[in-house]
């Protein structure tokens, strides 16, 4: 479905940078959507109850909050919503939890508002995507495994601090930091 088929689709937008939101609504009304906007999932979850959107941008990490969570609602609600999880936290976990509870595309900050649109209309894969030659570096490598066992704990850091035989606080630590380059 593409902006010519509904005159102003309804795109829900969540993610707890408030700037950030008030400068994506302006540039996507220019391309005719209707933007609702939440800060936090309570609020997403409420205006698309409200207000069932066609699409949605969802941020990864919306405060202490995962957009997982925001995608799995969305999807219960209305299984055709085209949904991209955006985030500054990329992980192979979370791209492939987001897209295996629904969203059909993942993309890393920042993202301006023309890739925002082309991956929320881009239904299949792409087979002539590049393979990276080079190995991930230790630290990405600790990075994503930090973020895989999260995920097997369902978010909770204190269960998986456990499981890393780890400190809670030096997981969130870890967590915090943004993630290094490949």
């Amino acid at each position: 479905m593409t902006t010519t088929e509904i005159d102003n689709p309804r795109l829900l937008l969540v993610d707890d940078d408030e700037t950030f939101c008030t400068v994506l609504k302006s540039a996507l009304e220019k391309r005719n959507y209707e933007v609702l906007v939440a800060t936090n999932v309570a609020d997403g979850i409420f205006l698309a109850e409200k207000n069932l959107p066609e699409y949605a941008v969802i941020d990864l990490r919306i405060g202490y909050e995962s957009g997982l969570e925001m995608v799995k609602k969305l999807i219960s609600l209305d299984d055709n919503t085209q949904i991209v999880m955006l985030t500054g936290f990329a992980s192979i976990a979370t791209a492939v939890e987001a897209i295996k509870l629904g969203a059909i595309h993942y993309l890393t900050k920042p993202a301006n508002a023309d890739e925002i649109v082309s991956a929320l209309h881009k239904n299949e894969g792409d087979a002539s995507v590049l393979i990276n030659e080079n190995p991930l570096s230790i630290k990405r490598l600790e990075w994503e495994h930090l973020q895989k066992v999260l995920m097997q704990h369902e978010g909770n850091i204190s269960a998986a601090a456990r499981a890393l035989s780890m400190h809670r606080r030096t997981l969130q630590r870890k967590l915090d930091k943004k993630p290094v380059r490949e």
